[in-house]
């Protein structure tokens, strides 16, 4: 005898607009049709800010034709001449690694990383940073994130085209706003944003060099040791202008040490 079974009906999420304060940065894209599709995969999740760092070709006709009705995207791309400038006023910033570091950094799924993000964003600016299409973020530009997130696959065959990349995690935003329940424990502090926090660091470590506990000569890895500590504590705006007034008071010291004062 046949049994026949009822099958659940799948159940229809309804499309919400996404968050306008979430941005998409590009870093040093060679091949502009990669922006084109990047601005595609973006446009189809409802994510629509795009920032363009130091792009190769562009604008071009190849992007507009691989943009393939998300040229508007393209139009209103923000095109920066320094990551920095594209991260500045973000509050949270994640970057986008398929390899392992030396340095290890907080590492996060897409689906973490989408629902950390939708969080944030709850409170400012936050950003979403994908590197070259054959070497990636480089160290320098990894420690200026908070998270890395990474897209599990095949280990022998894991890299993913760039707009493929940016179609995963835009999906992954999308879903993860669709969903979202904002909980009483969102962070509400006034924090630091990315372009105040380069400052802070470039503070640190002058006075680590002029108080001689960093070797000028090679401060690479404690001061990533140290970023890594200060972006996990995720350091408000009032935080870092007590620190700062503490690096200069230490300057201070020194140099009233040096001068006999």
């Amino acid at each position: 005898m046949a049994i026949f079974v009822r099958l659940p009906r799948a159940v229809r999420l309804e499309y919400v607009p996404m968050k306008s304060n979430i941005r998409i940065v590009l870093v040093n894209t060679t091949h502009p049709g990669n922006i084109g599709a990047a601005a595609r995969a973006m446009k189809n999740m409802g994510l629509t800010r795009l920032y363009l760092v130091q792009p190769q070709g562009f604008p071009c006709a190849e992007a507009t034709a691989r943009a393939s009705g998300a040229d508007d995207l393209l139009a209103h791309a923000v095109v920066c001449d320094s990551l920095e400038q594209a991260l500045a006023g973000c509050r949270f910033v994640v970057g986008t690694s398929a390899r392992s570091r030396r340095i290890s950094w907080p590492v996060e799924n897409p689906r973490q990383c989408a629902a950390r993000m939708l969080q944030e964003c709850e409170q400012g600016e936050v950003a979403l940073v994908f590197g070259r299409e054959h070497s990636g973020l480089s160290n320098a530009e990894l420690e200026t994130c908070h998270y890395l997130v990474h897209i599990p696959g095949n280990p022998d065959f894991s890299s993913l085209n760039l707009a493929a990349a940016v179609q995963v995690l835009s999906y992954e935003l999308m879903m993860a706003h669709t969903e979202q329940d904002a909980g009483p424990g969102e962070d509400r502090r006034d924090l630091a944003p990315a372009d105040e926090m380069e400052s802070f660091f470039g503070h640190l470590e002058q006075t680590l060099v002029e108080l001689e506990f960093l070797d000028a000569n090679q401060p690479r890895k404690l001061m990533r040791r140290l970023r890594r500590l200060f972006n996990r504590a995720r350091l408000d705006k009032t935080e870092v202008n007590i620190l700062r007034g503490v690096f200069s008071a230490a300057q201070g010291r020194k140099l009233s040490k040096k001068t006999g004062r």
